[in-house]
């Protein structure tokens, strides 16, 4: 099995040429995107390295990414500045889905045993966001994390679990504030 097939299956892998090679390729593209001042170019790049996006999306520079093939945008998607995503499983945004500025999502994840992590190993866990979803600014969300469609998360949050429809999560770790009456 391929570096690549073992880091899309959340296994254990090592980043190799291949792996190498396309992160270079993303940061020539995010170098370019970050650096064009006209949104519908911003968007063209994004098209081009993105795994999907519905056809209305902005996404305010700067904007970090490893690989971007592995992001999908549904429709009416909004980042405010400074959108980290470590999208080494695939990252999923339903539709009309709000970012708040500085928001880190985060698929990559790292052996607990120092004497694997330090070989270089990593594994990655998907991360899906509900559609209709708000996050306020400096949200982190780990690997393996499901939002549900209409749920709010507090700025500043960290979020290590998954997050119910209809709720308001906040604080470190992210717990239930309270439920969203339809």
């Amino acid at each position: 099995m391929k570096q690549k097939e073992r880091m899309l299956a959340g296994q254990l892998y090592l980043v190799d040429e291949e792996l190498a090679a396309e992160m270079r390729h993303t940061a020539g593209v995010l170098w370019q995107f970050n650096s064009e001042p006209e949104p519908e170019v911003r968007a063209a790049l994004l098209r081009g390295l993105l795994g999907g996006t519905g056809r209305s999306f902005k996404i305010e520079p700067p904007f970090r990414c490893d690989y971007g093939s592995h992001i999908y945008l549904g429709e009416n998607f909004y980042a405010n500045y400074e959108l980290i995503v470590l999208d080494q499983c695939d990252v999923r945004f339903g539709d009309n889905v709000m970012l708040g500025a500085r928001v880190s999502l985060f698929s990559a994840g790292h052996p607990l045993d120092a004497d694997i992590r330090n070989t270089g190993l990593e594994y990655g866990r998907p991360i899906t966001v509900g559609s209709n979803v708000w996050m306020g600014g400096c949200v982190t969300v780990n690997g393996g994390v499901t939002i549900g469609d209409n749920a709010v998360v507090a700025a500043g949050a960290v979020v290590a679990k998954d997050v119910e429809a209809n709720t308001i999560v906040g604080g470190v770790p992210a717990r239930l504030l309270r439920r969203i009456d339809g």
